[in-house]
C-alpha cells in the first residue's frame, strides 16, 4: 500500500484561522499596550504602509515587475482623497471621512488604468524605465500645477467635519488608528486571497515563464495591466489614509525617493513571501521614526543595510526566517546555533568599527562647527584624536575578518544540512 502523501489546497484551515485571528487581535490590542502618541503615530503609519508595501509586492513579488515610481499611485490617491475632504467639509461631497481612503484607492486605479496600458506593454528592464520615467513626469507636473497640488505648500484639510456618528470625529488619533487598522486588516486579507486566485496563479505564471503563458493562449500584457490597476487601487488607499493621517499632502508624496522606499523596505522583507512586505513596512517606519531620531546619518546605515542584504540574504527577512523555520521542522537548527551566535558577536564587533567611522566622517563633514567631540554609545569621541580614527578601523577591519571566517564556516554547515534535508525528502517520498 502506498504511503505518498498529498497536500491539497484548504482556503479555510485552523492554522490559516489562527493566524489571521491573531493579526486582527494584535491590531486591536496595540494602542492598549503602546499608549504613548509617540507610539501611536508609528502604529498608525504601520498600517498604512503595510497596504503600500504589500500593493507594491503585487508588482514585484508576485508579478516580477520592478517599479520605480510606485509613489506615483499613493501620491495621488493621497491628493484626490484630501481633495474629496476639502471638498466635503465645504458641504459639496456628500461622503463620510471614513470613506475617503476608498476616494484615494479608486483614483489610484483610475491613474493606473491610464497609465498602466502603455507601462505594461514591456517587462523586466523597460518596464522598470518606463515606471522610473512615469514617476519623474509626474514629479515635474506636481511643480507646474499647484493648483492640484498646491505648490511647495502641499494641500492641507480638516478631517473633524459634520455631526459625531457615535461619538466619533476623527479627531482624536487613536480614532484614526482604529479606522486605519480597519482599513489594514480588509487590504490585507483582499490581497491574500487575490494571490489564491486564478489571476493571481496566473501572474505568478507572468513572472516565471511569460513565454509558456503565451503558449497556451493568455495575453501577458492583460495579465500585467490588470495587476497594475489592482496595485494602484490598494495604493491609492494607503496614499488616503496618509491623508487622513497627517491632514496634509505634498509634491514629496509623488517624488522618486518615495517609490525607492517603497521598493527598499518591500526587498528587506521578502518579496518571495506574503508576509515578508509587512516585516518590510514595519521596518521602513522604524526606520523613519525611531532610526532618525538616534543619528542623523541614519539614510547611510539603511543604504549599508541594504547593501548587506543585497550580498547575503537577497530574499529578504522573510526568506531567513522560511529558510530556518525548514531546518527547525527537520530538526537540525541546533548545528546551527554556535555559528549563529558567532556570526551576531562579530557582526557588532564590524558595526561598532563601521559606525563609529560614519559618525566621525559625518560630525567632521557637515557639524565641524558645533565642536570636535561626539557621543557614541555612551563613550565621547574626539574627532581630532587619531587613536579613535585608528581604534574604529581596527574594529571594523577585525570584525569583518572575523566575520568572514564564521560566515564561511556557517556556509559550510548550512550547505551540508541543506543537502541532508533533500535526502530525507528524498527518503520519505520513495517510502
Amino acid at each position: 500500500m502506498s504511503k505518498t502523501q498529498y497536500f491539497q489546497f484548504q482556503p479555510f484551515n485552523i492554522g490559516r484561522l489562527v493566524i489571521w485571528s491573531g493579526f486582527a487581535l494584535l491590531l486591536l490590542v496595540a494602542p492598549l499596550i503602546f499608549k504613548s502618541s509617540l507610539a501611536l503615530t508609528v502604529l498608525s503609519q504601520m498600517g498604512y504602509m503595510i497596504i503600500i508595501c504589500l500593493s507594491y509586492n503585487l508588482l514585484l513579488g508576485q508579478g516580477g515587475m520592478l517599479s520605480f515610481g510606485h509613489a506615483v499611485y499613493t501620491g495621488l490617491g493621497a491628493f484626490f482623497a484630501i481633495h474629496a475632504l476639502n471638498l466635503a467639509s465645504g458641504g459639496k461631497l456628500p461622503i463620510p471621512v471614513s470613506l475617503i481612503p476608498i476616494v484615494g484607492g479608486v483614483a489610484g486605479a483610475g491613474v493606473a488604468a491610464i497609465l498602466g496600458w502603455v507601462t505594461t506593454k514591456k517587462s523586466a528592464n523597460t518596464f522598470a524605465m518606463i515606471t522610473l520615467g512615469v514617476g519623474e513626469l509626474v514629479f515635474a507636473m506636481s511643480l507646474m500645477f499647484s493648483g492640484f497640488f498646491g505648490g511647495e505648500g502641499g494641500v492641507s484639510a480638516n478631517r473633524v467635519i459634520g455631526e459625531p456618528v457615535f461619538g466619533i470625529t476623527f479627531g482624536p488619533a487613536i480614532q484614526v488608528y482604529y479606522l486605519i487598522a480597519v482599513y489594514c486588516f480588509i487590504c490585507t486579507g483582499l490581497m491574500f486571497m487575490l494571490t489564491r486566485t486564478p489571476l493571481g496563479r496566473m501572474l505568478n505564471a507572468v513572472r516565471d515563464n511569460p513565454e509558456r503563458v503565451e503558449f497556451v493562449g493568455y495575453n501577458t500584457q492583460v495579465v500585467r495591466y490588470i495587476a497594475f490597476i489592482i496595485a494602484g487601487f490598494f495604493a491609492g488607499i494607503g496614499g488616503g489614509l496618509t491623508a487622513l493621517n497627517f491632514e496634509i499632502v505634498t509634491a514629496e508624496a509623488v517624488g522618486a525617493a518615495r517609490s525607492g522606499g517603497y521598493l527598499l523596505f518591500t526587498f528587506l522583507g521578502g518579496a518571495l513571501f506574503f508576509f515578508g512586505p509587512i516585516i518590510g513596512a514595519v521596518l521602513a517606519v522604524l526606520a523613519f521614526v525611531l532610526l532618525s531620531e538616534l543619528t542623523k546619518a541614519w539614510l547611510l546605515y539603511l543604504g549599508l543595510v541594504f547593501l548587506v542584504m543585497v550580498m547575503f540574504a537577497p530574499g529578504g527577512i522573510s526568506s531567513l526566517i522560511m529558510m530556518n523555520l525548514r531546518v527547525a521542522l527537520f530538526k537540525k537548527w541546533n548545528r546551527l546555533a554556535l555559528s549563529y551566535v558567532g556570526l551576531v558577536l562579530t557582526t557588532a564587533v564590524w558595526l561598532v568599527g563601521a559606525a563609529a567611522l560614519i559618525e566621525m566622517v559625518y560630525h567632521v563633514q557637515l557639524e565641524a562647527g558645533t565642536g570636535d567631540t561626539i557621543k557614541f554609545l555612551g563613550q565621547v569621541l574626539n574627532t581630532k584624536d587619531m587613536t579613535n580614527w585608528v581604534g574604529a578601523g581596527v574594529l571594523l577591519v577585525v570584525g569583518g575578518a572575523l566575520f568572514e571566517m564564521v560566515r564561511r564556516r556557517f556556509h559550510a554547515k548550512w550547505g551540508a544540512i541543506q543537502e541532508e534535508i533533500e535526502k530525507e525528502i528524498h527518503r520519505r517520498g520513495a517510502a
